[in-house]
């Protein structure tokens, strides 16, 4: 996510809400992702009826772990770092997009944590006629339109470009394909 931000060419359609967010809240945006997933993660446990408390708690600490983990590659490591060239923008972007999918797809493959925003969306899923996959994309399609809305709002840099839109068509493709391989070291 971090090396996305610095970019600086689109992020993911939720991340460019929590971006707009940022600046208007003037917080780092770690702390930012994590105040937004521990909020979807509120939610999952009043809708879930099994409630593990120890998958909750897990869920909990990953995502406080992240946030902190979003802050400190973006301001500390990669603080000082500036790309003036468009290639070199679109090489750590890329870097970042597939680092991330991979990530989520092999977390989901182990099965060993659930994150707070598909949880919520399957959960939802599950009372509903549509599908998790519905559901998703409509938090994709709020991220979009809000971050735009906030941009426009309060004169604010458009952070849905290019790269929100590559990472529409490949997010799940990467993610998938990363879930997918059985041959990747356990």
């Amino acid at each position: 996510m971090s090396l996305s931000i610095k970019a600086d060419i689109g992020v993911t359609c939720f991340n460019a809400l929590i971006l707009s967010m940022s600046d208007i809240f003037n917080m780092k945006v770690g702390t930012l992702t994590t105040i937004s997933n521990l909020s979807f993660l509120l939610v999952c446990f009043i809708l879930d009826k099994e409630r593990s408390i120890s998958r909750y708690l897990l869920m909990l600490v990953a995502n406080l772990c992240f946030g902190y983990v979003v802050n400190f590659f973006y301001y500390s490591l990669l603080g000082s770092v500036t790309l003036d060239n468009y290639f070199m923008k679109v090489i750590c972007f890329f870097i970042g997009l597939v680092v991330t999918c991979f990530a989520v797809g092999r977390i989901l493959y182990y099965n060993t944590l659930k994150f707070p925003i598909e949880n919520f969306c399957t959960l939802v899923s599950e009372r509903t006629n549509h599908s998790m996959k519905f559901y998703r994309y409509c938090v994709d399609v709020v991220g979009f339109s809000g971050s735009l809305l906030l941009s426009f709002l309060f004169n604010l840099p458009i952070y849905v470009r290019e790269g929100t839109v590559i990472s529409l068509f490949l997010f799940s493709y990467i993610m998938s394909w990363s879930y997918e391989r059985k041959g990747i070291s356990k």
